[in-house]
C-alpha cells in the first residue's frame, strides 16, 4: 500500500511556523474548506464557465459538485492521505475533481497533457498513486488506453488498485465516468460527511511538477496553508477579487494557472473562472469578449501570438480585459511595451516557480519597471539572496544565483534527498537555478540560467533526460541537449552528437525512437548537428556555454 505522505516530506521549521501563524500569512483553515466557505456566503454567484463545453456553475453548485465528487471517490475505495495522477485539459472536470481532492485530503499530482508513458508512469510509481483521471482522447491520442496500460507498473510499487477515472464520450469497461462522479450528489449530506472528514492545514495538499535538470520531475509538495496563502496573496497582488472574471488558457496543471491567481485564487476570492483548451487568439479573445473577462496568464510565446493577430487582424472589443499576467519565461522589453497599446490592459509580469517565490511588477507600478524587470517578492516574509560561486551575497545591479527560501517555499522535494542535498542549503534556502540582478527598488531582472535546462514556450525540459533517452540509439556514442534560441517560443531542443564510427544518426531517427519510448512531444528535439567532438572545459566536462554560442551562431549565420 502507497507509504504516508509525511514520512517523505521536508517541513518548515518550528519557529518559522509559528511566525507564519502569528502574522497571518497561515490561516489554518484546508483549501476545500476555504472553499466551501467562500461558495455559501454567495452560492448564486457565477463561479464556472467552460467554454467549450458550456457548463455555467454558480460557486453553490460548484462546491455541491466537488462535496459529491469527493464522497464518491471515497465510495470508490480511495482514502484520505492517498495520491491521484491527474492529466485532464481545462474544462469543468479539472476544477470540479481538484475541489473534491482537497475536500476529501486525496492529493492531486498534476501531470500535464502532454504527458506520455515515460512521464506518467515515474509520476504514478513515484507518488504511489492508486488512481489516474484522463480524458477519453485528447488532440488524437488515446489517454485511456495508456492509463490502463500503467496498472502493472504502478501495481509493483503500491500492491493496490488502480482506479481509472475518464472524462470523455466514450467511457471503456473497467473505467469510472469522471463526468457522472462529478455529477450532483446529496449536499447536505456529502458537506457533513466531508467536513468530518477534513485534512489539516499543514497535511500536503497538492504536488506540482519542478521544471527540474536532473532527468524526470520532481515532486513539490504544496500544503494547505502555504498553497492557500499562495493563491489569496497573488489574487491581492494581481487585483482580483469578487467582480473578477479569469480565463484559464494555458493547462490548469501549472502552478501559473492554478494558483498565481488563477483558479484556486480566484474562487477563494468570489471571482469567476473561464475556461479554455488552448491559448489560441481566436477564440481567447471571443472568450474576452462573450464572458468579460478582467484577468489573464500567459507565457511570452503566447503574448507574441496575441499581439501579432491583434495587430494584423484585429482583436475586436476588449474593454473588460484589466490584467494580462505574462510569466514562465523572460519576456522581451519589446514585447513587453507593445501590449497595453496592442491590447488596451494592464501588463503584469510574473517570475516565480512552482517550488515557491513569486514576482509580481504591481500594477500601479511605473510603465519602466513593469516593462523592463520581472518585479518583486510578493510576500513581506520571503527572502532572497543573489549570491556569487561561492555563495557570496552580490550588491545591486549585480548577477547573482538565486536564493530563496519564504512561508509558501517547501524546503525540499518529496522523496528526494538527493536532489534535495543538492537543490537547497543546510539552513533551507531553495537553489532555483535563476541568475538574476536587483535593481535599487527590489526588482529582479532575470538575466538567464545556472541550471540545465531548456525553456520551451513556458515548459522546462531537463537536458540531461533528453541525453539519456538519446544514449539508447546505437549510433550514438556523445550527446549534449542544448537550448537554441527561438523567436517564437524563446528556445527548442538542439542535440550535438557525435556518432559512433561507421555510423550517422538523423534528426528524424532520433525524434521517432524517442516518441517510441513514450516521450512527451514538446521535449522532442528540433535541430540535431553532427560533430566530431563535443567542446569540453578546461577540466574535460562539455561546455554547453560553447555549444548554446556555437548554435546561435549558426541560426543567424555569423561566425562564432
Amino acid at each position: 500500500m502507497p507509504s504516508p505522505i509525511r514520512d517523505h516530506t521536508v517541513g518548515w521549521p518550528a519557529d518559522l511556523v509559528e511566525d507564519y501563524v502569528a502574522r497571518g500569512y497561515w490561516l489554518g483553515v484546508p483549501l476545500g474548506t476555504a472553499l466551501r466557505q467562500v461558495a455559501g456566503g454567495h452560492p448564486d454567484a457565477p463561479a464556472l464557465v467552460d467554454v467549450a463545453a458550456g457548463v455555467r456553475l454558480t460557486h453553490g453548485e460548484l462546491a455541491d459538485r466537488a462535496d459529491a465528487a469527493a464522497a464518491r471517490l471515497l465510495d470508490l475505495g480511495m482514502a484520505p492521505g492517498e495520491r491521484i495522477v491527474v492529466q485532464l485539459g481545462n474544462g469543468w472536470e479539472f476544477v470540479v475533481l481538484t475541489l473534491a481532492c482537497l475536500r476529501a485530503g486525496i492529493v492531486p499530482v498534476m501531470a500535464l497533457p502532454a504527458h506520455r508513458r515515460t512521464e506518467l508512469a515515474y509520476l504514478a510509481r513515484h507518488a504511489e498513486a492508486t488512481a489516474i483521471a484522463v480524458p477519453d482522447r485528447m488532440r488524437d491520442f488515446d489517454h485511456q488506453v495508456l492509463a490502463h496500460d500503467l496498472a502493472d507498473d504502478v501495481r509493483e510499487v503500491t500492491g493496490g488498485p488502480w482506479h481509472v477515472l475518464v472524462a470523455g464520450d466514450d467511457v471503456a469497461p473497467g473505467s469510472t465516468d469522471l463526468r457522472r462522479l462529478c455529477s450532483p450528489g446529496e449536499p447536505a449530506a456529502d458537506r457533513a460527511r466531508l467536513d468530518a472528514l477534513a485534512p489539516g492545514s499543514r497535511d500536503v495538499a497538492v504536488f506540482l511538477l519542478s521544471g527540474g535538470t536532473t532527468g524526470l520531475p520532481k515532486l513539490i509538495a504544496r500544503t494547505h496553508d502555504d498553497y492557500a496563502y499562495n493563491a489569496r496573496r497573488s489574487a491581492e497582488v494581481t487585483g482580483v477579487d469578487g467582480e473578477t472574471v479569469y480565463l484559464v488558457s494555458l493547462p490548469a496543471g501549472h502552478n501559473f494557472p492554478l494558483a498565481c491567481p488563477g483558479i484556486l485564487g480566484t474562487l477563494l476570492a468570489g471571482g469567476t473562472v473561464v475556461t479554455l483548451p488552448s491559448p489560441e487568439p481566436v477564440r481567447a479573445f471571443a472568450a474576452v469578449r462573450d464572458e468579460g473577462v478582467t484577468h489573464t496568464a500567459v507565457v511570452p510565446a503566447v503574448a507574441g501570438r496575441w499581439l501579432d493577430h491583434a495587430a494584423e487582424h484585429g482583436a475586436g472589443d476588449l474593454a473588460s480585459l484589466r490584467v494580462l499576467q505574462v510569466g514562465g519565461a523572460r519576456l522581451a522589453d519589446e514585447l513587453a511595451r507593445r501590449v497595453a497599446p496592442v491590447l488596451g490592459c494592464r501588463l503584469q509580469q510574473v517570475f516565480g516557480m512552482a517550488e515557491g517565490l513569486l514576482n509580481y511588477t504591481r500594477l500601479d507600478d511605473p510603465d519602466e519597471v513593469v516593462c523592463t524587470t520581472q518585479g518583486r517578492p510578493m510576500s513581506p516574509a520571503d527572502e532572497v539572496r543573489l549570491v556569487d560561486e561561492l555563495d557570496r551575497d552580490v550588491p545591486d545591479g549585480e548577477p547573482g544565483s538565486l536564493l530563496t527560501r519564504g512561508p509558501y517555499t517547501p524546503r525540499g522535494y518529496y522523496r528526494a534527498a538527493e536532489q534535495n542535498a543538492r537543490a537547497f542549503t543546510d539552513d533551507g534556502w531553495y537553489r532555483s537555478g535563476d541568475i538574476c540582478r536587483r535593481t535599487p527598488e527590489g526588482n529582479l531582472v532575470v538575466e538567464g540560467r545556472d541550471k540545465d535546462m531548456i525553456n520551451r514556450g513556458g515548459e522546462k525540459i531537463s537536458a540531461e533526460e533528453v541525453e539519456n533517452l538519446v544514449y539508447q540509439l546505437p549510433a550514438v556514442a556523445q550527446v549534449a541537449a542544448v537550448a537554441m534560441p527561438d523567436p517564437q517560443l524563446g528556445e527548442r531542443v538542439c542535440l550535438y552528437v557525435v556518432p559512433r564510427p561507421g555510423t550517422t544518426v538523423t534528426l528524424q531517427e532520433v525524434r521517432d525512437a524517442m516518441d517510441a519510448l513514450g516521450v512527451a512531444r514538446f521535449k522532442l528535439p528540433e535541430h540535431l548537428v553532427l560533430v566530431d567532438e563535443l567542446a569540453a572545459t578546461k577540466v574535460g566536462k562539455i561546455d554547453k556555454k560553447a555549444l548554446r554560442a556555437d548554435i546561435a551562431h549558426r541560426l543567424s549565420g555569423t561566425p562564432a
